[in-house]
């Protein structure tokens, strides 16, 4: 009797885990991938094929051109709007049976790969890209080979689609083989491409560029930079390096090739006019030159105007200042005494010579 509680109690367990599982996997949405432009069919569960089933797609009706077969719906000459999550539900009580994520995508083509080697003679790096979308999640495998073995391929982690390599030796003669597969549900696609070591090799541009005018020199310009932080060995790798500069107003560049000096004083510049001014490097015996530096911008020297001075001096007329006539109300001011007896002698002298003359008679 124990054993017939115990077996009931099994069957019933199995049937609830069953039927959990059953409904969870109809709240779960599966994803579909489907190509562009092709016709999809989407499947309702397990349902028969007599079952009547209604749709919809992201809570809505479907409006795309579509038919029904039983459990079935069909749709044709999808593009990027059908995308979305599609529910199907049992009639007639509405119960939901399935969820499917539609993606429409196209497989990949073979991706675009190119290697180089900033830090010589550490490693090199490849990046690989798509030339057209897939619209839809694309992965990369990528395998590199050397003198008939692999190599290890570290990810980079600020770049998605590059990885890095470390040179297994140094000047070897044996070429490297790389090969980069792009995977998605549709489809894979791969390209591969074939390299010596010196082939590669490619400096970043020099840093810190300047350009600064000499004194008292109204032609001469101080140029000077510092080598990539990014190549590792400077002492025994030197680099050499390629000035270019020329005036705003002219398109014409000027060169200049030096060996592994990192200052250049250009000596034949138009004076006053500002010039732009870019350092490329390269290793001095293998690989291609890097890119420009960033530009920078320097005027030569210009001599500070004098001031204006006179040479020659002017004789200005002095200015004769006249006193105004006081008004009559003004008060006048006093005469000296002298002044007035002066005065009254002028005016008495006659009637004084007069009397003389009377009394001498």
């Amino acid at each position: 009797m124990a054993n017939l509680v115990t077996s009931l109690c099994c069957v019933v367990l199995a049937a609830v885990v069953v039927a959990y599982a059953q409904r969870r996997s109809q709240l779960v949405a599966r994803n579909q991938y489907e190509r562009m432009s092709s016709d999809v069919t989407m499947q309702c569960g397990s349902l028969d094929n007599d079952a009547s089933v209604s749709w919809k797609v992201n809570g809505t009706d479907v409006k795309a051109q579509h038919h029904l077969e039983g459990p079935r719906l069909m749709l044709t000459g999808v593009d990027l709007s059908h995308n979305g999550l599609y529910s199907c539900f049992q009639n007639p009580h509405g119960e939901r049976r399935d969820t499917i994520f539609l993606h429409i995508g196209i497989p990949p083509r073979e991706p675009t790969v190119t290697c180089r080697s900033n830090t010589y003679p550490k490693g090199f790096y490849c990046s690989w890209h798509q030339l057209h979308p897939t619209y839809i999640p694309t992965t990369f495998e990528v395998d590199v080979q050397h003198n008939q073995r692999s190599l290890e391929v570290q990810k980079d982690p600020d770049h998605k689609n590059r990885c890095r390599v470390r040179f297994p030796e140094v000047f070897s003669s044996f070429p490297y083989k790389v090969n980069v597969t792009a995977v998605n549900a549709l489809g894979k696609a791969s390209t591969t491409i074939s390299f010596e070591e010196s082939s590669i090799v490619k400096p970043d541009p020099p840093e810190r560029v300047t350009a600064t005018p000499i004194r008292f020199n109204a032609r001469r310009l101080e140029v000077s930079w510092h080598s990539p932080a990014t190549w590792p060995d400077i002492d025994n790798f030197p680099l050499k390096y390629f000035l270019r500069y020329r005036p705003l107003i002219r398109e014409q560049w000027q060169h200049v090739e030096l060996s592994d000096s990192t200052s250049h004083t250009i000596t034949d510049a138009y004076a006053g006019k500002e010039y732009i001014i870019q350092v490329a490097a390269k290793d001095t015996e293998i690989g291609t030159w890097s890119d420009w530096s960033v530009a920078v911008h320097a005027t030569p020297w210009i001599e500070d105007p004098l001031p204006i001075t006179s040479t020659t001096e002017v004789d200005f007329p002095t200015e004769t200042k006249t006193s105004p006539i006081p008004s009559s109300n003004a008060p006048q001011k006093a005469e000296p005494p002298v002044g007035r007896a002066a005065r009254l002698l002028t005016f008495f002298s006659p009637l004084l010579l007069g009397m003389l003359l009377l009394f001498m008679w």
